[in-house]
């Protein structure tokens, strides 16, 4: 889906295709016909904008196959899709019954992550439409902080290979003309936690072609207000490569049993599901640089704190339970949880209007996408039980994200 910003320039929202995981070519194929065409046809819309995810397998297929390559272009035509940004964050196994702490690896530490880039950042420019100039894409925030952090030249590797990619990136766009931008996407647990974080290692690698993805749903569970954080970029020239719109799960009182009960629910084995909290009033933006108490001991005041997975926040009595806590559960835009549970919408909302409503009259990205890819592990009783219902709620998530962008100024276009 396309839209005209008032200063004239384009942007695109998407949906993240993670959301049906497929490890090869032909799942890539199958998901087109099965899942992007009918939510497009549920819009009604000739054209519809998705977030590839390409796997390391499919992705290998389509690099070494140019006939595969202009076979998945004219596939996407003919379904009525478009590409202008992929997710490169997983690297294979998005679909496993356990992914957790897998999806981290490779890490950018590992030279297979920036081969894999590499790769994701060459298919991307044969993908974009004739008409588009610009492709992006997510990747990890460097890693997993552990065993990463304690590793003494895991952070000088990772800068060499972002550094690498960057030079490559730039002979790609003297070669074909297209650019592509990579968003390092701060997420909670890893070594680039928050934006605050990502400021200092992106200012001193210093490439503009090298930003942050911010994913909507990790702003939320840190407790990152909105306009702080994206001023602070701004300020310090880190750009906006991507966006990704999505709701963390929230517990206003969660010393509550029966909101403890609601939480269990969507405790569940598939993904991880990180719980913050923090002595801070939710308004209240949080410290510049918060940590866990995975990384100190004994946090100082008003810092984030943090548990990796919801049960463990349950089972323990790690975090406090006079705050409220918030879990990185990718909760469906239109639908937010029953009571006592909500989601963090409200963020989303705040982000966004200053992601294209911004103060300087120009949006500080083009690229938007929805990501709720956690539909089959919510409860039961909230998850599709087949793939026109699951069309069905892709279709209202873009439905209200169209709604936001017309409300902050934008005009849809054909």
């Amino acid at each position: 889906m396309r839209f005209r910003h008032p200063d004239g320039s384009t942007v695109h929202l998407a949906y993240c295709t993670n959301v049906h995981p497929a490890e090869t070519l032909d799942g890539v194929l199958a998901q087109l016909r099965d899942h992007c065409e009918p939510v497009r046809k549920r819009l009604g819309r000739d054209r519809l904008g998705i977030g590839l995810w390409l796997a390391r397998a499919a992705a290998h297929s389509l690099a070494t196959d140019p006939a595969a390559l202009r076979g998945l272009r004219g596939e996407l035509d003919r379904r009525g899709l478009e590409v202008v940004t992929l997710n490169g964050f997983p690297y294979e196994g998005f679909g496993a019954q356990e992914v957790k702490y897998r999806v981290y690896k490779p890490d950018w530490a590992d030279p297979e992550r920036l081969s894999y880039t590499t790769t994701l950042a060459r298919l991307l420019v044969a993908l974009l439409p004739d008409d588009v100039t610009e492709g992006s894409i997510s990747t990890l925030p460097l890693a997993w902080r552990t065993p990463y952090d304690q590793h003494p030249t895991a952070a000088t590797t990772a800068r060499t290979a972002l550094t690498t990619l960057a030079e490559r990136l730039d002979a790609l766009e003297d070669l074909t003309g297209k650019s592509v931008r990579i968003g390092l996407e701060p997420e909670p647990g890893c070594t680039i936690e928050t934006t605050a974080d990502a400021i200092a290692p992106l200012a001193t690698l210093g490439h503009p072609r090298i930003g942050v993805c911010v994913d909507t749903c990790h702003l939320a569970t840190s407790f990152e207000d909105p306009a702080t954080a994206l001023s602070a970029l701004t300020t310090a020239n880190i750009p906006v490569a991507k966006a990704q719109l999505s709701a963390a799960l929230h517990a206003e009182h969660p010393h509550l049993p029966e909101v403890r009960t609601a939480l269990s629910h969507f405790a569940e084995p598939r993904f991880l599901h990180q719980t913050r909290t923090t002595t801070h009033p939710p308004e209240t933006p949080a410290a510049d640089h918060p940590t866990t108490p995975h990384l100190q001991a004994s946090p100082p005041p008003h810092a984030l704190h943090g548990t990796d997975d919801l049960p463990e926040a349950l089972a323990t009595a790690s975090l406090p339970t006079s705050t409220p806590w918030r879990a990185h559960f990718h909760v469906p835009l239109h639908a937010p949880p029953a009571p006592p549970l909500t989601s963090t919408l409200s963020v989303l909302q705040d982000a966004l209007a200053q992601l294209v409503a911004h103060s300087s009259g120009h949006p500080l990205t083009h690229h938007l996408e929805v990501e709720t890819y956690t539909w089959q592990a919510l409860p039961p009783e909230l998850r599709p039980r087949t793939r026109a219902q699951l069309a069905d709620g892709i279709a209202a998530e873009l439905t209200l994200a169209r709604d936001l962008l017309t409300d902050l100024g934008l005009k849809e276009l054909p």
